[in-house]
């Protein structure tokens, strides 16, 4: 059996958030060697302006919140705010930026002022869903992306989200229809995930098979067969015991006609232990 680590896709994408990551660092010890998570740097960028407008303050939060700089971002959506207190948007934007340095009390508490500022914004319940969904009360979590959904029903994030949720309480088969929305609505949803989220809590190999395999009847049944293809092979690489299940899927009519199908499936790729 090959060991080798792989890097799990994310798969819950927050509107427009990068995800936060702290510089770490390790020190050598008489006793152990020592990991320091840094924090991220307080100042960036000069305090907001008295002066500055509304506007100005919100846009150089946007910019420092694209740069990583969530401390200094929050300074001026704070500062906007405080010039206008009633725009939902600023708040909504403050707690991603809380959100994404796992303040999540805060991130909550901005996420609902901004719904109580407007109580038709649906990224913020889409966004308060992810800090339930961080804090694994999925059943809040669906309650809120579904929320979103009645509201704005053309989000694919938002579906891609529920799914992430229900697929966290085991609920297969609306993990899958919630996925199989999302997919219908973007086609590209399960590919922009490097920097686009908060990872999937799936903490088993098991789980993460079945969750690739998942994801390659959805492409197959869309039609993608290349796609379907990838994910069938990381199924296959994480050890996924009903594999067999392409040759009764219906799903996978079209893909059993393809070359690429049959030689993947006569190699059969060793499991990848953790």
């Amino acid at each position: 059996m090959v060991r080798r680590t792989r890097f799990f896709p994310l798969i819950v994408a927050i509107l427009i958030a990068p995800v936060f990551a702290s510089k770490v660092t390790t020190s050598p010890s008489r006793s152990s060697d020592q990991v320091q998570i840094n924090p991220p740097a307080v100042r960036h960028s000069e305090p907001p302006a008295a002066s500055a407008s509304v506007e100005e303050l919100e846009a150089r939060g946007d910019q420092l919140r694209m740069e990583k700089y969530y401390l200094d971002a929050l300074d001026y959506l704070r500062a906007a705010s405080a010039k206008n207190p009633n725009s939902p948007r600023i708040y909504n934007k403050a707690g991603i930026c809380e959100l994404l340095i796992q303040r999540f009390r805060d991130a909550q508490k901005d996420f609902e002022h901004s719904m109580k500022l407007d109580h038709q914004f649906a990224d913020a319940y889409n966004n308060l869903g992810v800090v339930y969904y961080e804090w694994r009360k999925y059943g809040k979590a669906i309650k809120e992306y579904e929320k979103a959904i009645h509201l704005n029903p053309d989000a694919a994030s938002y579906y891609s989200n529920l799914g992430a949720a229900y697929y966290s309480k085991k609920e297969w088969e609306n993990a899958s229809a919630a996925y199989s929305h999302a997919l219908q609505l973007d086609p590209e949803i399960f590919q922009r995930t490097s920097h686009a989220g908060v990872s999937a809590q799936l903490p088993s190999p098991e789980e993460r098979a079945r969750f690739d395999f998942m994801l390659a009847r959805l492409y197959a049944k869309s039609g993608d067969a290349d796609h379907s293809l990838q994910y069938l092979r990381r199924a296959m690489e994480e050890g996924y015991k009903g594999i067999d299940d392409v040759y009764k899927d219906s799903e996978f009519v079209g893909l059993r006609t393809d070359a690429r199908f049959t030689q993947l499936m006569a190699s059969r790729p060793p499991a990848i232990s953790e």
